[in-house]
């Protein structure tokens, strides 16, 4: 199971009800956010998920609806008790951002390590998912969407373990991960297991206008977040000019990747009512949400050649 937050919905500028980007990503009691806007850390308190479990934090660019909460955030994670390594990922210039916020940050608790990743992106672990780091078009300014996959482990297959001869004392050891011996020869995991099955995609990329890229990584997915920054056709001189999408836009890349859902956040302060504007949307694409700032979602892993299983609350 994989448990999602959208603790900020906006773009640009925070309002009353709309704190700026950041996703909260919890799995078997670890987290980790993507993003981490102005906003998050109190969202984070309403939320009630906790801040000592956040383990890494994903930056998708340096825009500061993206990165201006960190500072009071790194303060948060001291205040709750945190000891354990913080890492923090994000395109060339990390460093640099990260030193600018913290001047008024005292020393910490807890390590903090730096990670930056390369323009064409990379592959990472965090709190036990599978990411890739894609770059996007965000018009000049380095920018990456994150595939994260949380994967499932083979079936134990008794029916194996038997025919090897294995014990049944030992067949939790296998179930585990660990070799085992029997007969004079060692028992690999894989000898004991079934066919692979599939786990948990989730995308989740804003500030770029529809590329190949994001293209390429939206495909057999279970769930998309992606921007919506602008609903209104009328808008569209303004994506254009600043490397946004449209909702048409972002519900396109879903029909043509066929996700489980799409769901639409990093709103313009111009769109008031993104829920309004679904009706047209979910004719290109029906399984469309738009997200709400402290809205949590809920991916079980999927029955074979399935999707994973989707709850929004």
């Amino acid at each position: 199971m994989l448990e999602l937050c959208t603790l900020g919905t906006g773009g640009t500028l925070p309002l009353a009800d709309r704190a700026l980007s950041s996703l909260y990503v919890r799995e078997n009691g670890r987290g980790m956010l993507i993003d981490c806007g102005e906003g998050t850390q109190v969202g984070i308190r309403k939320l009630g998920w906790g801040f000592r479990c956040i383990e890494d934090i994903l930056l998708t660019h340096y825009h500061g609806d993206h990165c201006t909460g960190l500072a009071g955030l790194l303060l948060s994670l001291e205040k709750a008790g945190k000891t354990e390594t913080l890492h923090l990922w994000g395109p060339k210039g990390l460093k640099r951002v990260v030193e600018g916020l913290c001047v008024i940050v005292p020393p910490l608790s807890y390590p903090v390590m730096l990670h930056e990743l390369p323009p064409e992106g990379g592959e990472l672990e965090a709190i036990g998912l599978e990411v890739r780091a894609f770059p996007v078009d965000h018009g000049g300014i380095p920018c990456f969407g994150f595939r994260m996959t949380l994967p499932r482990k083979n079936p134990f297959d008794p029916e194996k373990a038997k025919e090897l001869g294995i014990p049944v004392t030992e067949w939790k050891k296998l179930q585990e991960g660990k070799a085992v011996r029997t007969g004079g020869r060692k028992v690999l995991p894989e000898e004991v297991t079934g066919p692979a099955r599939k786990g948990i995609t989730v995308v989740f990329s804003t500030d770029t206008r529809p590329c190949e890229t994001l293209k390429r990584y939206t495909q057999d997915a279970d769930l998309l977040i992606l921007e919506g920054m602008y609903a209104d056709e009328e808008k569209m001189p303004l994506a254009l000019k600043n490397h946004h999408m449209m909702f048409r836009e972002a519900a396109e890349i879903a029909r043509a990747a066929a996700p489980g859902g799409l769901l639409l956040t990093h709103f313009s302060t111009s769109l008031e009512d993104p829920e309004s504007y679904l009706e047209d949307v979910r004719t290109l694409f029906e399984k469309t949400w738009t997200a709400k700032d402290g809205q949590t979602v809920t991916l079980r892993y999927p029955a074979e050649k399935e999707k994973a299983w989707i709850s929004l609350c």
